[in-house]
């Protein structure tokens, strides 16, 4: 990582992989150009979850269990690091601004996660049922009563894929203030 200020650690990237709303997945297609799609994800531990359909150009990829990245976005956010009566004054010319000072203007904090693993197919029901009751959990935690039916219900016509955390890193950026 070229920005050594911004590495966190890999606790901070696991966080930051339970927080977010979705991961985006890349694998290189037939053509060998990237697919990449965003997904529902889960951790449990080392292993990430996510759910399709049982066929499908995906599955078709995801048969030879590849090498896949998979990028999480948490937090992001336009800092406000001045205020208005300052950023009129910079504006008017009646304060001095500096390059430091419009960088800290025109900037975004954030706090991301990238994932290094293989993509395999889940065929064990019960950790079937394990992974799907995780995302379930994650999304739709209130509807948690009709788990079951859905599971009944679903389970034919849907694939699990687990994602082994090979390697990850992370980082954020926060602004201070002056």
């Amino acid at each position: 990582m070229r920005r050594k200020d911004r590495e966190m650690s890999q606790e901070f990237g696991l966080e930051v992989i339970d927080r977010a709303a979705y991961g985006v997945l890349s694998v290189l297609d037939t053509d060998h150009t990237p697919y990449t799609l965003p997904l529902s994800i889960v951790r449990d531990g080392e292993n990430l979850y996510f759910h399709s359909a049982r066929a499908g150009h995906k599955v078709e990829l995801f048969t030879h269990e590849p090498s896949a990245t998979i990028v999480f976005v948490g937090r992001v956010e336009v800092p406000d690091v001045y205020g208005t009566e300052t950023l009129e004054a910079l504006k008017e010319g009646s304060a001095p601004l500096s390059g430091s000072m419009l960088s800290r203007i025109f900037t975004t904090e954030f706090e991301s996660a990238i994932v290094r693993g293989r993509v395999v197919r889940v065929e064990d029901r019960k950790e079937c049922v394990h992974a799907l009751r995780l995302i379930c959990e994650k999304y739709t935690a209130e509807k948690m009563d009709l788990f079951d039916k859905a599971v009944e219900s679903g389970m034919p016509h849907t694939a699990i894929y687990r994602i082994r955390i090979d390697t990850i890193t992370a980082k954020r950026k926060l602004v201070l203030p002056d």
